[in-house]
């Protein structure tokens, strides 16, 4: 059984992953974390909530986490999400309550108690992580495993600073501390989560299942489904948080990937936010990261149903 936290901004894919993981029959979510990301961190936090709503979960603990990021004011990406980051689609809020406990502090303090047991999964801005490296510098060394959705090796990004991909962009600063002190993190980009669209009829086909979390799912989805197939190829859904959630619960679908050390932009007025890898090995620095180029499409797509039917 895997026990994993998930560190998240909920946001529409945030919240399939999370379902994915609830629906896992492998899977056990011991936590979740939100941080501020696609909308506010107030938002990110009650969004997590109605996600275990939809679910009918029993009790799964919500830390919230930082409001903003590392140095500078964290970005947003309500223009996709809906003001509300589900989509504006009216979701009553939960009566389930966050803890009081800050995310960074509820890591340290979960890693502690159960080193070399957890694995983490960070589908939002690294905000949370680098907070918690700060405070403790052994933090990597006690989880089993670090995935992020995050990044754009070919520097083919998705936001004002086109190389960037968001979570990386919305805190380059927190990315660069979690990237310098996580060695062997497993990295989904953008580029990744492009070359695994899916196909919009198999997409939509999930929304009209005759179950709570395919209606919730239908709910939240209609206004961003629109932006992003305006925005893309109107022929494919693109589901990033899912892909990275489908690595993490079966890395036996990984089928192409490259150990590159990885560092972020911090300063490039037109780069801020771009992961940098090191190719051709020039820098002379040992890999840190794993890059994920390509994953068995079919059963990633099996995994994202299962969450829904």
């Amino acid at each position: 059984m895997r026990r994993i936290i998930i560190d998240c901004d909920p946001g529409i894919d945030d919240a399939q992953a999370i379902m994915m993981a609830y629906q896992h029959p492998d899977a056990k979510i011991e936590a979740i974390m939100t941080v501020a990301g696609n909308v506010g961190v107030s938002l990110t936090t009650a969004n997590a909530l109605k996600v275990l709503d939809a679910l009918n979960a029993g009790h799964i603990p919500v830390f919230p986490g930082s409001a903003s990021g590392l140095v500078q004011k964290s970005k947003n990406a309500s223009y996709v999400h809906g003001e509300d980051g589900l989509g504006d689609a009216g979701i009553p809020n939960s009566q389930r309550k966050a803890e009081e406990e800050p995310a960074a502090l509820a890591l340290i303090r979960l890693a502690k108690a159960h080193p070399g047991e957890l694995e983490l999964i960070a589908i939002g801005p690294l905000t949370n992580l680098a907070l918690a490296l700060r405070l403790d510098p052994g933090l990597a060394a006690r989880f089993k495993r670090l995935v992020i959705m995050g990044g754009a090796y070919f520097a083919q990004g998705n936001t004002p600073n086109h190389p960037a991909e968001f979570n990386i962009f919305a805190d380059p600063d927190a990315a660069s501390v979690v990237f310098e002190n996580w060695p062997g993190l497993t990295m989904i980009s953008w580029e990744a989560t492009v070359a695994h669209g899916i196909p919009i009829d198999d997409f939509k086909a999930l929304l009209s299942l005759d179950n709570p979390r395919s209606r919730f799912l239908a709910q939240i989805i209609e206004k961003p489904l629109e932006f992003m197939l305006t925005m893309f190829d109107r022929s494919m859904s693109f589901a990033a948080d899912p892909l990275a959630m489908a690595v993490l619960l079966e890395p036996q679908i990984i089928f192409a990937s490259e150990q590159k050390y990885v560092q972020i932009e911090r300063y490039g007025q037109l780069s801020r936010g771009m992961t940098v890898v090191d190719w051709l090995g020039l820098s002379k620095q040992p890999p840190n990261t794993n890059i994920i180029l390509k994953v068995d499409e079919e059963r990633f797509f099996q995994l994202l149903k299962m969450a829904f039917a």
